[in-house]
């Protein structure tokens, strides 16, 4: 009888527990930073959220952890259970020069990092005000995210195929350029409508995107996009746009019927145990997800993603894949500098054989199937992209390479 008292004891405080987990997720949504929001330049929730590319260094480093406090954002909700990753004593990792780890996350404005291999923590550590509960945006990542779910919404038949034109899926681009395009097309870049990705320039695609008002209740992404033209034959040139991985999302949600948040929970944030609450920022005009950016999650739960594809999405004796979306999605497909590495369904590939996903100032999950590791780095580096960080960030992932047996 005593056994069976702390037994109901312990039954009734874990479901307790369970029951507080999941609402702190709703709770947050109404944690609103009204004063955050009106200091930020922008008439328009699209035009202040085109402005983070000229942040200043101050306001990235507070701004980056509250996106989904400052934005229109759904919550994408945990489940009861937290898939484990043991705690081990950290690794040291080995730079050819005189750079360590303290210095490399103080010089680079690196929020954390994280290092996981066969489940085990083999390196953690977070700049100071940040911890593994805080929730940092994903900018780019995110692209890879949709793109998981295109390949779980593929395997479900929710898309048919991945040679079906957009506008079976959109019907908004029906007699326009975009409709014609594939929905291969669009998950490899490779539309060959004209897009300007340059971060520096305000009259750039990419800063321009979100600028402008409402139409109705449609997305900003779709009424900026209808209008542009083919440059290319469709397939034959890859040219990087953010404005099409928003597509990408989408398209998945008009498929689904799902945003994107509650698609990424029900099949990946539950069932795979991730540890806390995730938010993904949503357009302004339709409330439905942003596909290209936007999602904000703990730096253990980007790396438990990294996880995910590192078992090819096998849960259960179930794939979350299609065999088609596993065959490509982080294949060679094409490649994109003179170094042999190269671009698949919105993932980066690299010569031997390692994938990532990167974002913008410096948001990084990296997966080396042969040495069965997963690197997972949030940052706010002082410029959205350069060579220079670039190769910062890969001189980490050799440093921590050499340390990794």
């Amino acid at each position: 009888m005593l056994i069976k008292k702390y037994f109901l004891c312990f039954l009734f405080l874990t479901l307790v527990s369970f029951s507080i987990h999941a609402q702190d997720c709703q709770s947050l949504e109404a944690r609103l930073d009204l004063e955050e929001r009106a200091a930020i330049q922008g008439e328009t929730m699209g035009q202040k959220l085109e402005s983070l590319l000229f942040w200043s260094q101050e306001e990235k480093e507070r701004r980056f952890p509250i996106m989904q406090n400052i934005f229109p954002s759904i919550h994408v909700p945990t489940g009861s259970r937290v898939y484990p990753l043991k705690e081990r004593e950290n690794i040291t990792p080995q730079w050819q020069d005189k750079t360590t780890l303290n210095s490399y996350m103080k010089e680079n404005h690196i929020g954390g990092v994280i290092v996981l291999q066969s489940d085990e923590i083999k390196l953690e550590k977070y700049a100071d005000g940040v911890d593994k509960e805080t929730l940092w945006t994903s900018f780019s990542m995110a692209k890879s995210v949709s793109s998981m779910l295109l390949g779980i919404a593929l395997k479900e038949g929710a898309i048919e195929s991945l040679d079906d034109p957009l506008e079976k899926y959109i019907e908004a681009f029906k007699g326009y350029d975009y409709g014609k395009v594939s929905v291969r097309q669009l998950l490899t870049m490779t539309s060959g409508i004209a897009w300007n990705e340059d971060y520096t320039d305000p009259d750039a695609d990419v800063a321009q995107m979100y600028q402008h008002p409402c139409e109705g209740n449609e997305s900003h992404i779709l009424t900026y996009m209808k209008a542009l033209k083919f440059e290319h034959q469709p397939g034959t040139h890859w040219n990087y746009s953010t404005g099409e991985t928003d597509l990408v999302g989408i398209l998945i949600q008009k498929a689904t019927g799902k945003s994107l948040s509650e698609y990424l929970s029900e099949k990946i944030w539950q069932p795979w145990g991730m540890e806390n609450c995730a938010y993904w920022l949503a357009d302004e005009c339709s409330n439905l997800n942003i596909g290209g950016s936007g999602l904000s999650a703990s730096l253990r739960d980007y790396a438990r993603l990294g996880t995910v594809m590192l078992k090819n999405g096998k849960h259960e004796d179930t794939s979350l894949f299609s065999e088609e979306y596993l065959e490509n999605a982080t294949s060679l497909l094409y490649e994109t500098d003179d170094n042999g590495s190269g671009y698949g369904y919105l993932w980066w590939r690299f010569k031997d054989g390692s994938y990532a996903a990167v974002g913008i100032f410096g948001q990084m999950i990296y997966i080396n199937p042969h040495k069965d590791l997963v690197i997972a780095q949030f940052a706010a580096w002082p410029k959205a992209t350069s060579d220079e960080l670039t190769e910062k960030r890969r001189s980490f992932i050799d440093a921590v390479e050499r340390e990794i047996k």
